[in-house]
């Protein structure tokens, strides 16, 4: 299948990957743990690959571009780049939501509607991660690397030209206005060793971003994201 032309053209070529993969692995990567009888048949083992495979994409694009920066900034301008608001933003680009909703089971008992799970913070992200997972899988990281990078340039532009630290950005808007927000970690999922922690963003007890990370800094970082998008909405 062609990538539509409608879509932006840094996810073409990752969206070209996607729809080369196998029906098989294609409809593992877009399996929620409640459609399946098993966990381990659901998306979640490949959104763990392809979290990694994100990551060394974008820090490899890193390193070779911006030479004069030291590690802190690198990392920096990583954890911006790849944060669960980053996803979700290439995943929407990707037709993630569509594919999702396509995909979800017509019968049985039990499972979540994709509506329901894609007005959550996680699958979104997850889904994208997890289809990522299932290209590396077919393809290799040779052959994913440049399209993967390619699909998250503009969020990479955007952490190299803000470089902003979300948290200390958000405490100092909020401290303009009386007020502080503390971090809160709200549910952990995944195996011990490799765990994944959504965290809130408080402030006087009402909740103002949400955030996932496979550590609960980048969680939070991913939070003070989102709740800065809703000052600027």
């Amino acid at each position: 299948m062609v990538p539509s032309p409608q879509l932006d053209p840094t996810v073409a070529g990752l969206a070209g990957l996607i729809d080369r993969l196998d029906p098989g692995a294609r409809g593992m990567a877009l399996t929620h743990s409640s459609w399946v009888e098993e966990r381990i048949e659901s998306y979640e083992r490949l959104a763990f690959i392809g979290d990694s495979v994100l990551g060394l994409s974008v820090a490899t694009r890193l390193y070779e571009r911006f030479g004069d920066l030291d590690a802190g900034q690198l990392t920096k301008i990583h954890n911006q780049a790849v944060s669960g608001v980053s996803c979700a933003s290439v995943g929407l680009l990707l037709g993630v939501p569509g594919m999702l909703l396509s995909h979800q089971p017509t019968t049985g008992r039990g499972w979540i509607s994709a509506e329901t799970l894609l007005a959550g913070e996680r699958p979104l992200p997850e889904v994208t991660e997890a289809l990522i997972g299932a290209c590396y899988e077919a393809f290799g990281f040779e052959e994913m690397s440049k399209p993967v990078a390619d699909a998250f340039e503009s969020r990479i532009a955007l952490a190299a030209e803000t470089r902003i630290d979300f948290k200390s950005a958000l405490q100092e808007l909020l401290a303009r206005r009386g007020s502080q927000v503390t971090y809160e970690v709200i549910r952990e999922s995944g195996p011990p060793h490799a765990l994944t922690f959504e965290v809130a963003a408080v402030v006087d007890g009402k909740q103002i971003g949400a955030g996932a990370g496979r550590s609960k800094k980048t969680a939070e970082q991913s939070a003070a994201e989102q709740a800065l998008e809703g000052f600027e909405a």
